[in-house]
């Protein structure tokens, strides 16, 4: 179940504090060793208010045993450039330990 662009924009501004405006949607498939770890739409944003970055990526994953979906919402900076990388970024992330 895949979640509005609404959604997503109002969890890109109160995650960044900007104003997002909707640019595009891209679909994504992640693989790792010839498994796929990621298959989904990434939702593409101009963002306003932000001091260094001028675009995000944002889309929403299923949390495990829940019916709630968790949102992640990253910036266009270096090294991430595009919405493949933001997503990438975000696999990483989740697999550091805590």
């Amino acid at each position: 179940m895949e979640v509005s662009a609404i959604e997503l924009k109002r969890a890109v501004e109160s995650q960044h504090a900007c104003t997002a405006t909707f640019i595009q949607s891209v679909p994504i498939k992640e693989t790792f060793d010839g498994n796929t770890v990621w298959d989904g739409v990434v939702h593409v944003f101009r963002i306003d208010g932000h001091p260094k970055a001028h675009k995000a990526y944002a889309w929403s994953s299923p949390i495990e045993g829940s019916d709630k979906r968790r949102f992640f919402a990253v910036l266009h900076l270096p090294p991430v450039t595009s919405p493949a990388e933001a997503v990438r970024a975000a696999i990483v992330a989740e697999q550091r330990p805590r």
